[in-house]
């Protein structure tokens, strides 16, 4: 039997810029476009899609060196916040703003010609458009992330693709903004290039496939960021840290006051303190079990309330209540 493709749905490079905790900025990846692009040759990937925060200049830079390989394809991608939540466009040509309502996301994303894919829809922990999906002509959704190592939001995402077979293709994304984090997930699919792939979403013929990645990869993620942002802003700190055309990371380092620097600097290596990272560990973990508990004990409530929404809007007009 030939094997199946294989193509992660949602990977980030260093062009996804930044993000922050309390009073912290941390980059959200250090990877750079290539780098991504050469650890899912190694693990034998078909389609790598890369969806940057809010921009989609890392992809087409893994796209363009992809391409000289010849075994396989990057599909540029595009993972915007809307007013409700993000929405991953593939195949764009151009990036979305942000803070557009999911609605008009969508429509711009198709008149791109891209596909539209609701990333990790029910997380408890980042912003997921949770029941919103069931408004929107979605291509898609993912019903494993990678990043969601909680038993909580992937599980809802599968029950809400299982009972509605057909109405999205369930994709499996490893959101691996680290090395750390890839490989442990990915989607299957007929064939082998991003044509394939592209009509398994469309005939909903799509196999998520994998587990999220282990919560050490994601500590191991943590540290590398804090340590990748640490040399950035040493580099930035001697004056050697050009400007990168659409790296919004880069931009944000090389703009803050050297004090901000010097002091993320010191920061960083307080983090990097065993004891710190052993406690931040604790206190996520700890974090995402109350979430996903609570949640688990309201799921058949919720997936009524879903049933309710979905019924409604499949009756006639006649039959809908006013």
């Amino acid at each position: 039997m030939e094997r199946m493709g294989r193509a992660d749905t949602h990977v980030h490079t260093d062009y996804s810029g930044f993000n922050s905790l309390g009073l912290m900025s941390f980059p959200e990846s250090v990877i750079e476009p290539e780098k991504q692009v050469d650890d899912a040759r190694r693990r034998g990937l078909d389609v790598l899609c890369i969806t940057d925060h809010n921009e989609v200049a890392g992809g087409i830079l893994a796209q363009k060196y992809a391409r000289r390989f010849g075994d396989i394809d990057v599909v540029v991608g595009d993972e915007v916040m809307t007013d409700q939540g993000e929405v991953i466009g593939l195949w764009m040509t151009e990036k979305l703003e942000k803070w557009l309502s999911p609605e008009e996301a969508v429509d711009l994303i198709h008149e791109q010609g891209g596909l539209a894919i609701a990333p990790h829809p029910f997380s408890v922990h980042v912003n997921g458009m949770q029941e919103k999906i069931l408004d929107l002509p979605l291509d898609g959704i993912e019903v494993i992330n990678g990043g969601h190592p909680d038993p909580y939001s992937n599980l809802m995402a599968q029950r809400v693709a299982e009972r509605y077979p057909g109405r999205w293709a369930a994709v499996s994304g490893s959101d691996a903004h680290s090395l750390y984090t890839a490989g442990y997930n990915w989607t299957e699919f007929k064939g082998r290039t991003e044509d394939d792939f592209r009509k398994a979403i469309l005939h909903r013929k799509t196999v998520p496939v994998g587990v999220p990645a282990p919560v050490l990869g994601q500590v191991q993620w943590s540290m590398e960021v804090v340590w990748g942002g640490q040399k950035l802003m040493y580099k930035s700190l001697r004056g050697k840290l050009p400007e990168v055309k659409d790296n919004s990371l880069v931009h944000k380092i090389n703009t803050v006051s050297d004090i901000k620097k010097a002091t993320g600097i010191v920061a960083g290596f307080a983090y990097q303190f065993p004891l710190t990272v052993m406690l931040a560990t604790l206190l996520s973990v700890s974090f995402l079990k109350t979430r996903a508990r609570k949640a688990l004990r309201e799921m058949d409530v919720r997936m009524a309330g879903i049933d309710s929404i979905i019924a409604d809007r499949e009756a006639p007009s006649d039959e809908r209540p006013e």
